[in-house]
């Protein structure tokens, strides 16, 4: 794994996210004997993870791609080159045709975005598309609301309530997704959930979307029983299974490299880096959590316990007062040049990254940790930050 390999960092920018492709294909193989085992299939969720230079990769063991939009389905169809899979919240009149040109799959989160577009994909000639309905199982698994889409009034998906055997002319298929980062114990008490709401609908499906969120790659994560659910389920309602991860995907199979720009002291040490929670890793804030750093330990905000001496704040280059990545304790006291290492940063990063404050985007590179082999693929420059502007 990459955490464990020597890397001569004064030979990488800094920040820069660092793809381990060895890592990357550990996961893979793991993902890969799902796949044999359940037959089922397994696309990449673009939303987690849609570094393209990985893509040859990604599709030797995975079927295709999950999007949301029509610009994730023109990468997935121009860089993956395999099956895409689309669901939105809603979509835009003046897009939705451009959406059918890439998509093989699209869902619909509500009867009534099925019935306006119905007339369209009807007309459709070019290819066939199968025709996916959201479902709302209103079953929670999430502890964190944000990321929980059976939370009260959500509006994501179709609720039981609101189903109806006419509105399904046309559907093939039936998509849910109520997981995040769970085992297969959390899918085993959805599909109870959802069988007693949905059961009667399932039976007149062809495909049956399981979502994401199931965190396969993780070392305690029961793959014989999410086995075991996905050929019970395939045999009861005969229909082919679609699962949908973005995390396990590349889940420690990335890390973020950053350098100490400086360091102040307000009643405690304070190291301000080149890189940035609020821009170039957004989960640290949103959900909110604290990342792991190589070499260090993360301390209570109040009463830190530690068996390192040095403890510092760690903060972002923006002027957000809240940039802040939390507290931490190392060894060796932190100098203006110190390299930190901030680990699982493959996924939900470069996707979700922004450039407040003009601040450029971390540089993004692969490894490989076998042979120590690291090569930048993208370095970000003014034009980039300028173009997203007018």
């Amino acid at each position: 794994m990459l955490q464990n390999m020597k890397i001569d960092l004064n030979k990488i920018p800094t920040p820069c996210y660092i793809c381990d492709e060895c890592a990357l294909e550990r996961n893979l193989r793991v993902l890969g004997s799902v796949q044999e085992k359940s037959a089922c299939k397994i696309i990449l969720a673009l939303k987690g993870f849609a570094m393209f230079s990985m893509f040859p990769l990604i599709r030797k063991h995975l079927k295709g791609t999950a999007v949301s939009s029509l610009d994730e389905a023109r990468l997935g169809f121009e860089e993956f080159g395999a099956e895409v899979h689309v669901y939105a919240p809603a979509y835009k009149d003046d897009e939705f045709e451009s959406l059918l040109s890439y998509a093989d799959h699209i869902s619909f989160n509500s009867f009534s975005q099925w019935r306006r577009f119905k007339p369209i994909i009807s007309k459709y000639k070019k290819k066939k598309i199968e025709r996916g309905i959201r479902i709302n199982p209103q079953h929670s698994e999430v502890k964190y609301p944000i990321y929980d889409p059976c939370s009260k009034h959500s509006r994501l998906g179709v609720t039981a309530e609101q189903f109806k055997d006419e509105d399904l002319d046309g559907i093939s298929g039936l998509h849910f997704h109520n997981l995040c980062g769970l085992n297969a114990d959390a899918l085993e008490r959805t599909l109870k959930v959802l069988e007693a709401n949905f059961g009667h609908y399932i039976k007149q499906m062809k495909w049956m979307n399981f979502g994401g969120g199931h965190h396969i790659t993780r070392e305690d994560y029961d793959i014989d029983k999410l086995c075991e659910l996905i050929i019970d389920f395939k045999e009861r309602y005969q229909v082919d299974i679609y699962l949908e991860p973005g995390e396990a995907v590349v889940l420690n199979a990335g890390v973020l490299a950053a350098s100490v720009l400086d360091i102040i002291h307000n009643e405690m040490d304070v190291a301000i880096l080149d890189t940035s929670a609020a821009a170039h890793m957004p989960d640290v804030i949103e959900m909110p959590y604290k990342p792991k750093i190589l070499g260090a330990s993360s301390t209570g905000n109040e009463h830190p316990v530690t068996s390192n001496k040095y403890i510092y704040k760690l903060t972002g280059l923006t002027c957000l007062a809240g940039d802040v990545i939390g507290d931490y304790s190392f060894p060796e006291p932190l100098q203006v040049g110190s390299k930190l290492i901030f680990l699982d940063m493959a996924h939900y990063t470069m996707v979700k990254n922004n450039a407040f404050n003009g601040i450029r985007l971390p540089s993004i590179a692969i490894c490989n940790s076998k042979t120590g082999q690291v090569r930048v693929v993208k370095e970000f420059r003014h034009e980039d930050y300028k173009n997203r502007l007018s």
